[in-house]
């Protein structure tokens, strides 16, 4: 692996069996990532954009083929393993947010240090910091229905973020977000890149993913395109034009 190599996938096939039928979702794919990118993977549904972010988050396991992360073969480890590993070095954000709706955002934010035994007050601490990080200081004691939906995906970025990961995989993390929400998002995103972070976007939108470094576009379970971005969108400096909306201003 080389030095600064974050994700090293080779040959990956991933077949599903139904009845009668094979599914091949991914058909050889191969591609690296470094440490501190920031990729877009886009594709149509069902061209094996979501199979892969699976594979790379330790959801599920490759049919043929190697996944390294940071230089270890994750691939065939069984279940336990790859919970340790997910649970240790991989952020998730999802389209639907996934928070509980009776807990605070503050607990929200610690239910991943739950399973590591961290004791209450550094569990505190920490998802304090966090929300810090993604602009939500005094919403702490919030309930879900007591935030809008971008506030809401900013507690998922950070429970993403609580246990220092070595990657966040965010899967169509703006799909049910109004336009300026989701340049805030994206906003976020780009903040925690150029902090260092590494982060892998799943999106089938093209404007979306221009907020990255790195586009990857799937079809029928191929790579058929992998490029820079020329042209990259800048966030912070959309957000100066775009007008907040009235309910954002009440929440």
């Amino acid at each position: 692996m080389k030095l600064g190599q974050l994700i090293t996938a080779e040959d990956l096939v991933k077949v599903y069996h139904l009845g009668e039928f094979d599914i091949h979702a991914l058909r050889g794919v191969s591609l690296t990532i470094e440490k501190g990118e920031f990729v877009a993977i886009m594709g149509p549904s069902g061209s094996g954009k979501s199979t892969l972010m699976h594979i790379l988050g330790c959801l599920d396991r490759p049919t043929k083929g190697r996944y390294l992360l940071e230089g270890k073969d994750v691939s065939s480890l069984d279940r336990n393993s790859l919970a340790a590993v997910r649970n240790q070095k991989i952020g998730f954000v999802f389209q639907t947010f996934n928070l509980l709706p009776r807990t605070t955002a503050l607990e929200n934010v610690e239910l991943p240090l739950l399973y590591d035994g961290t004791p209450g007050r550094d569990r505190a601490e920490k998802a304090r910091r966090a929300l810090a990080m993604v602009g939500l200081e005094g919403r702490e004691n919030s309930h879900p229905n007591q935030l809008s939906g971008g506030q809401q995906q900013r507690v998922a970025v950070a429970r993403a973020l609580i246990n220092e990961p070595s990657i966040i995989l965010a899967d169509e993390p703006t799909g049910n977000l109004d336009t300026r929400t989701s340049v805030e998002v994206m906003e976020i995103f780009q903040a925690l890149n150029d902090s260092g972070i590494t982060i892998v976007l799943i999106t089938h939108e093209r404007d979306i993913a221009a907020y990255a470094k790195r586009n990857i576009a799937f079809r029928d379970g191929k790579i058929v395109r992998d490029e820079m971005v020329s042209r990259r969108r800048n966030a912070k400096e959309e957000l100066l034009t775009i007008p907040k909306s009235d309910l954002e201003e009440e929440i």
